[in-house]
């Protein structure tokens, strides 16, 4: 008997064939022995009516189911006991000659055409350790990534609340406000001296709001300098409504519309807040 040659190991075989060779010849093993089941079940039903047409025409005491069953147990068997022998020859033929291909032959596998396979175990080395080092990156990068996510959401999030703030600041860049912005240095000071005033406590409102008695004996010129004063404001006040016929009531009316118009008390004190704050800046 010649000896074995040597042979591409079977690993490659499924590879090159896209199958594989010993789960082939398992399932032509597998379609004999149905043929053989179904051989044997066909046989049975005829034997059965045979035995029943015999017993009928002899009319003797004989047992045929059990010599029936005997016999195809005995007849599976038989070719069982072949089929196993021919097709474990044919299994080892197939894997040896057809399955078989001979190491000195040059095959190459689609997927590895124009590959150096005859790589040193250095280089074989150093490719895995580049190969962790790039997996290293790529993971430093999707963290990174995800910093960098979470940084513009955070961004995001401060940009709608600036955006929110300057709207609630946008009356500062209406046209009266520009023209408030040229205020005489007289009111920055007035603001500033006001500013730094003491709080009012609950003392000093109830002091200011007591005023004194009148003394009744008394004109309301002769009683102080404030009281001289008002009642000369009052009586100036009174001869020029007699003297315009109102004119005077509504020119302060007017007067009063047109300062409401530029801005309201509010934003004045948020403007002259705004100016101390960049002055101070």
């Amino acid at each position: 008997m010649n000896a074995q040659q040597p042979t591409v190991p079977s690993a490659l075989l499924p590879e090159i064939l896209e199958f594989s060779p010993q789960l082939l010849l398992d399932d032509i093993i597998n379609y004999a022995n149905e043929a053989i089941t179904n051989t044997v079940d066909a046989l049975e039903g005829f034997l059965f009516r045979w035995a029943s047409e015999r017993e009928q025409r002899i009319k003797e005491d004989w047992d045929s189911t059990q010599e029936v069953e005997q016999g195809l147990v005995a007849f599976q068997t038989l070719l069982e006991s072949h089929t196993d022998i021919a097709f474990d020859f044919f299994e080892t033929w197939s894997l040896r000659n057809i399955f078989a291909i001979p190491a000195d032959l040059p095959v190459v596998v689609p997927h590895q055409e124009h590959l150096d396979l005859d790589c040193p175990p250095e280089r074989e080395t150093e490719l895995m350790t580049e190969i962790d080092d790039l997996r290293r990156k790529v993971d430093a990068q999707r963290r990174l990534k995800r910093l960098l996510t979470r940084a513009v959401r955070l961004s995001t999030a401060k940009r709608r609340r600036s955006e929110h703030r300057l709207e609630q600041l946008s009356f500062l860049q209406a046209p009266q406000v520009s023209e408030l912005m040229s205020l005489p240095e007289q009111y920055h000071s007035i603001f500033s001296a006001v500013s730094s005033l003491p709080p009012l406590t609950p003392e000093a409102v109830a002091a200011f709001s007591q005023s004194p008695l009148a003394d009744p004996g008394k004109r309301p010129w002769e009683v102080s300098k404030m009281g001289y004063l008002d009642w000369a404001s009052k009586q100036v006040l009174a001869r020029a409504q007699q003297s315009d016929g109102g004119a005077g009531s509504s020119a302060v009316g007017s007067l009063v519309e047109s300062t409401a118009a530029v801005a309201k008390t509010e934003d004045l004190r948020r403007l002259m807040e705004v100016s101390s704050a960049l002055e101070n800046a």
